[in-house]
């Protein structure tokens, strides 16, 4: 996968911003977020240097309450989740609040950890990976079974980059835990309890937050007001290369980049 060269050039001090990522596997807004987030790194290439910090969304049904989206039981969540599809234009199985409603999020966020462990490529694709598992497929993340199914679908995908023995290993073990408990608190001190939540910053420097779901449009400013010698290192003109670089993409997530194009060819003067 070509993003594995970006990570590397990232360790080699290239990167211009940090970019600290609050999200959540079960969060929807965040699975909304996918085709904007995918653009920024696809686009700015080894010039990010980001990492996911694990929001833990749902601790269990019996703590969670969301005055604000007036949700307080599982079936609650179905409308929001139905939201989120009409709003962003992602695909979205908002039946699993009916059908087999996930008990917490807290067992899929150990898991990426657990991916984490082994490398920053593993944490990447298991994270997308548990997204399509409930967003798409209606997968109940919050079973062991399923994290390990969808661990084991990523080693073959990433030999060499996910041991799907360790893994198992770790995630029957609570390997995961100190660091998703480090996660939790980070989160806590930052106040931060909507998800996605991003903060940009430059060479330690204080930075921007940008919190909740938002169009592509507002990350540029805030990268203009960071970094405003920051250039892309692709181009968008290849939709074809962007779905390869992927290794797949949603049909909301192509027309990301088509939308994008349609509107400089429209721009083109013509002769």
């Amino acid at each position: 996968m070509k993003q594995q060269t970006d990570k590397q050039a990232q360790k080699n001090g290239t990167a211009v911003l940090d970019i600290v990522y609050y999200t959540d596997p079960l969060c929807c807004w965040s699975w909304a977020f996918e085709p904007q987030w995918r653009r920024l790194r696809y686009e700015y290439g080894s010039q990010i240097n980001w990492r996911y910090c694990m929001g833990g969304l749902l601790a269990d049904w019996s703590k969670y309450n969301d005055p604000l989206n007036a949700i307080s039981r599982p079936v609650q969540m179905g409308p929001l989740w139905f939201e989120a599809k009409h709003m962003s234009g992602m695909p979205i199985a908002d039946r699993i609040w009916m059908e087999d409603p996930p008990a917490s999020s807290y067992p899929a966020c150990i898991a990426v950890k657990c991916a984490a462990l082994q490398s920053a490529e593993a944490e990447e694709l298991y994270l997308r990976k548990l997204r399509e598992a409930v967003m798409l497929h209606t997968k109940n993340i919050a079973r062991q079974p399923v994290l390990i199914a969808v661990a084991e679908e990523v080693a073959q995908a990433l030999p060499g980059k996910l041991d799907f023995e360790q893994f198992k290993k770790d995630i029957q073990q609570g390997a995961g835990n100190e660091a998703f408990r480090e996660d939790l608190k980070k989160t806590s001190y930052h106040q931060i309890s909507r998800f996605p939540t991003l903060t940009i910053s430059r060479n330690g420097a204080k930075g921007i937050m940008i919190v909740g779901y938002r169009p592509y449009k507002i990350l540029m400013q805030a990268i203009s007001i960071i970094a405003p010698d920051l250039t892309p290192v692709r181009d968008l003109t290849d939709t074809a290369d962007y779905i390869r670089y992927w290794n797949g993409a949603t049909d909301r997530e192509v027309a990301e980049v088509a939308e994008r194009n349609e509107r400089v060819q429209n721009a083109a003067p013509t002769i």
